[in-house]
């Protein structure tokens, strides 16, 4: 046993995450079964509102108690999938300026799995990770708040092929956070 940096004595379990190899793109035509997110229910210019409320879930769900302790083998704790949310929105918020400085910007490879194992998330501290989603989250609202209206169906392309306009991004983006803060609520 180690001691959790929640002040716990957590176990930390050697890496058992299977990694996700999965291609999530199909969210924006079809209803997410898991988390129950529909991309044509939602309005690309909500989204920035919505990270900023998420943003403030997860600092309250980092305060709680266990959040070290994985819920079974194989799945993150609260902690790790703060750490994963906080990195996905310094992604996208990377992502979104490149599509609107750049035209057609291919996207940089992220490999989400590899930075959960070198970044340690699970031994990260809870109110850093609150403190760094919190401003990630505010960071790229503020880059989404700040789209001209005629900047949205510009274009941008992940190295398998899958192209984004800054709208679909956005919406891609939202159900990613929905789906994670599923991942830690669900029953």
């Amino acid at each position: 046993m180690t001691s959790g940096s929640d002040g716990s004595d957590a176990a930390i379990e050697p890496d058992t995450i299977e990694p996700d190899t999965k291609d999530w793109t199909w969210v924006l035509a079809e209803p997410c079964p898991h988390c129950g997110f529909d991309a044509t229910a939602w309005r690309h210019t909500d989204v920035a509102a919505h990270i900023r409320r998420d943003a403030d879930d997860w600092v309250t769900r980092l305060a709680g108690n266990s959040v070290t302790a994985r819920p079974a083998p194989g799945v993150w704790s609260i902690l790790e999938y703060g750490c994963h949310v906080r990195d996905v929105h310094r992604i996208f918020d990377h992502r979104v300026r490149l599509m609107l400085e750049q035209d057609d910007p291919h996207f940089p490879n992220w490999d989400q799995d590899e930075t959960a194992l070198s970044a340690n998330y699970a031994t990260q501290p809870p109110g850093t990770v609150a403190d760094e989603l919190r401003r990630a989250a505010s960071d790229v609202a503020d880059t989404y708040e700040s789209v001209p209206a005629d900047a949205w169906s510009r274009r941008g392309l992940r190295s398998n092929g899958s192209e984004f306009t800054v709208k679909s991004i956005a919406l891609y983006h939202v159900h990613d956070i929905v789906h994670h803060a599923w991942d830690v609520t669900a029953d």
